[in-house]
């Protein structure tokens, strides 16, 4: 018998898997997909990840999960250190077919970093011991609004596309519905149906993408809530707690943990 094949048959699969890296800013990683479920984690810096649902925002002490097959590319705003957990499909099913941002605090936190050191050092029995409490711990995570939806109407795109590039404009509805060609009410309906948001709601985490990729950056809030297209950091503030729960100040200390 071969070496491979005594190697395949001598124990059976990991049913979770890890490992840690680290990329300097503007790195991406292109468009790709795995057979297994993955936990991203975002030990420090702000990772952009794009699939066909929309582009996900993964800041520092967050994580995604993208379901098994789902692909995506991965564009990092700063220096990032990424630590991944790939999932098999009996492990992952309860965390369901869609992306989905999720706190990563405290236990679930040290479990991770727990799992990529134990992986690392092929502790087999420590990680099959963890896995449970990670799955429970997974299941029970805070998910966090840090998404920005794709369409598939080429007017909705184009609008879209268009306050993508400079979150910062202060186009209205109207304006935008102009510049595609369409009426404001049919815009409106367009980012209801397809977006699940309203148009506000929508510019508003283009916005905090922006804001989260400047403050990974080491931008003053002052400056990032301009940046934003926010005319004052007492709006931009409260955008900030509205969707993240903690003002940005507080999110800065989070960072610096």
């Amino acid at each position: 018998m071969s070496r491979s094949r005594q190697h395949v048959g001598s124990k059976p699969a990991w049913p979770v898997t890890a490992l840690a890296k680290d990329y300097p800013k503007g790195c991406q990683i292109p468009r790709h997909r795995h057979r297994r479920g993955q936990i991203i984690y975002a030990a420090s810096g702000v990772m952009q990840v794009t699939t066909r649902e929309g582009i996900w925002i993964v800041p520092p002490q967050r994580s995604l999960w993208v379901p098994a097959g789902m692909t995506h590319e991965i564009r990092m705003e700063g220096h990032v250190a990424i630590r991944t957990l790939y999932l098999d499909r009996g492990s992952s099913m309860s965390l369901g077919t869609h992306c989905r941002v999720l706190t990563a605090t405290g236990l679930l936190r040290e479990l991770m970093l727990a799992m990529v050191q134990a992986h690392r050092s092929r502790d087999r029995e420590r990680m099959l011991m963890m896995t449970p409490l990670l799955l429970h711990e997974l299941r029970g995570a805070e998910e966090m609004a840090i998404h920005i939806p794709s369409p598939s109407d080429p007017r909705l795109r184009k609008a879209c596309q268009r306050m993508l590039v400079d979150p910062s404009r202060t186009d209205t509805l109207d304006q935008l519905a102009q510049h595609v060609g369409a009426s404001s009410r049919t815009l409106a309906r367009l980012f209801e149906s397809e977006l699940k948001m309203t148009f506000a709601r929508w510019r508003q985490h283009v916005r905090l993408a922006r804001a989260l990729n400047r403050m990974s950056a080491g931008y003053p809030i002052k400056k990032v809530a301009r940046d934003a297209g926010y005319a004052s950091c007492s709006a931009f503030s409260a955008m900030f707690h509205r969707i993240l729960g903690v003002t940005p100040t507080g999110y800065m200390k989070q960072m610096s943990v």
